[in-house]
């Protein structure tokens, strides 16, 4: 009598569903990306550029030409615009170049939605990013010198950072859908990339006036660099800077959307942007040149009209400060109060209040308020006869020597062919100096050390990977 096994099949189990695709794309791109090694390799250079990087700075630390906010600042920059190069490469990469070694057709072969190939991956083009932001962490916390930019740029950097690295990785993502070649869809993503990272390099007079503010703050690399300084430098608050946070969010949100609605575009062959491709060369040289042209003049303008504003006025008025001096350390802040009277019999116009800083060295550098203060100008609707009102103001001193402080107040001018009298306050006399130095020979086992450890976990990875190769072979 054979055994007979009955088996009771449980009808309210149900059986255990397959991982979605967009997590299956996922997973295959990542591991060509990083067990692959490209992504890794990417990270190596991205590494010996810190060291290196790390180490300028510490020597330049040592002469007393960068103080540790700067430092900092300047590491979070590179950070975040080698970081968003990464992923917009290996996004332009991710589908046109399957078109060029011909394994896009099998993938497409699958009845599986290509919305979710897309969004596979574009995850996997953004996996870098927070790879590099790990990795910079270490050289952050030495720079910093126990300073509190060091948590400021962890916080702020990484908000940032996870903002545009989407968006750029979308980016290429998108020029790779619709492109048949690598060298198309590599083109116009770093023609985007590059267009957006000009106006970063215009001088400073370049950036002001109406037409420069609103290009920095309508680019979302100028404006994240520009939020990152004020609220790392100079000490703003987020309140204060929001504004500049709207443009890296918008980039982002705008680029999601589009690779979300248009994934379903996805096909064998694509020829739209060969088809644009002949106009964007043509157009985006003129066009940045152009646009360089046009803020220059615009805001050289704009400046001129502005330094009118001081030449006769009738307003008695008096500020003054609570501070004659002070002695500090850079990087420690200052903080004083100014007092300004309306001595007249009349009451004032509007008044504006405003902070300058003077290097009396003749060879120093010339100080930018900006910088060392998260509020150099401040405003009064207007004062009776008689009365004063009190202000409150901070200074973040970040090099050391011997400066001048002092207080202006400007009446609003009658009517537009009016001017007005500028009255100033005694100065106050800051002497600031030098932060601890930063020896370059404690940054180097670091600027060595990252690229070397992470150079041995590439040749490990790679022997694994080739055993596992050779071992399928053999089998």
């Amino acid at each position: 009598m054979s055994n007979t096994q009955i088996i009771h099949y449980n009808s309210t189990e149900k059986p255990r569903s397959a991982a979605p695709t967009w997590w299956i794309v996922l997973m295959r791109e990542l591991s060509e990306l990083w067990y692959g090694g490209k992504a890794l390799f990417l990270i190596l250079i991205y590494s010996v550029l810190l060291g290196i990087w790390s180490y300028v700075l510490a020597s330049n630390s040592e002469l007393s030409l960068i103080p540790p906010k700067e430092m900092v600042f300047e590491m979070l920059k590179a950070a975040i615009a080698v970081s968003i190069f990464i992923c917009l490469i290996i996004g332009a990469d991710s589908i046109s170049g399957e078109r060029e070694r011909s394994t896009l057709e099998g993938l497409l072969l699958a009845p599986v939605s290509r919305r979710q190939i897309v969004i596979g991956k574009f995850l996997a083009a953004v996996s870098p990013w927070p790879v590099a932001f790990v990795v910079t962490i270490p050289y952050w916390m030495i720079l910093a010198q126990g300073d509190e930019v060091f948590g400021q740029a962890i916080v702020w950097g990484g908000l940032v950072g996870t903002l545009l690295a989407p968006a750029f990785a979308g980016i290429g993502v998108l020029c790779s859908l619709w492109s048949n070649s690598n060298k198309t869809s590599m083109l116009v993503s770093l023609g985007l990339f590059i267009l957006l990272l000009l106006p970063t390099q215009l001088p400073a007079t370049a950036q002001t006036g109406v037409i420069g503010l609103f290009v920095q703050q309508t680019n979302p690399m100028t404006a994240a660099s520009h939020f990152l300084s004020k609220i790392m430098i100079s000490s703003h608050s987020f309140a204060d800077m929001w504004p500049w946070f709207v443009s890296p969010a918008i980039l982002s949100t705008i680029t999601i959307v589009m690779l979300f609605f248009l994934a379903d575009s996805l096909c064998l062959e694509s020829g739209k942007l060969d088809k644009i491709w002949t106009f964007w060369s043509r157009t985006t040289g003129m066009s940045a040149v152009l646009a360089i042209f046009i803020i220059s003049f615009t805001s050289s303008a704009v400046v001129a009209e502005e330094g009118l504003s001081t030449i006769s006025g009738k307003s008695p008025l008096e500020i003054s400060i609570d501070t004659d001096y002070r002695i500090v350390n850079a990087g420690t802040p200052v903080f004083y109060k100014t007092s300004i009277k309306n001595n007249s019999l009349e009451k004032s116009p509007p008044l504006t209040v405003a902070m300058n800083i003077i290097n009396l060295d003749a060879a120093g550098e010339v100080v930018d308020p900006e910088d060392w203060s998260p509020q150099r100008t401040q405003y009064l609707s207007s004062l009776s006869p008689g009365a004063s009102a009190e202000h409150s103001w901070r200074i973040n001193p970040i090099l050391d020597g011997d400066y001048m402080v002092y207080m202006v107040v400007i009446p609003e001018p009658e009517s537009p062919e009016n001017t007005s009298i500028a009255y100033t306050s005694a100065g106050i006399h800051l002497t600031v100096s030098a932060y601890t130095k930063l020896n370059p020979a404690g940054v180097l086992p670091l600027a060595l050390g990252g690229p070397i450890l992470l150079l041995f976990g590439t040749i490990l990875l790679y022997r694994l990977r080739h055993r596992k190769i050779n071992y399928g072979a053999d089998s």
